[in-house]
């Protein structure tokens, strides 16, 4: 069973992804469709960060996933040695 601690930090994660999500959805699906110069688009980025900024964080994703990969690997290998 989870602690509180833990609950609330779940909690915390699954706002903070909503508040992402909504914002993101609303810049990305909703804001094209809004006259250029209403008062909300002072608010979103400029629609080419719409592809940038996933662009990267999935990039950076990879690369920790990767190095993650690799960190083990390497670490699991220098057990394997030491028993032999």
């Amino acid at each position: 069973m989870a602690t509180g601690t833990d609950q609330v930090v779940g909690l915390g994660l699954v706002a903070v992804s909503l508040i992402i999500f909504t914002y993101y959805t609303a810049w990305v699906i909703l804001l094209p469709f809004i006259d250029s110069q209403h008062v909300i688009h002072k608010y979103f980025l400029p629609r080419a960060y719409a592809v940038a900024i996933p662009l990267a964080a999935g990039l950076l994703l990879l690369l920790f996933v990767g190095l993650f990969i690799t960190y083990v690997m390497l670490k699991s290998d220098r057990v394997t040695k030491k028993t032999q």
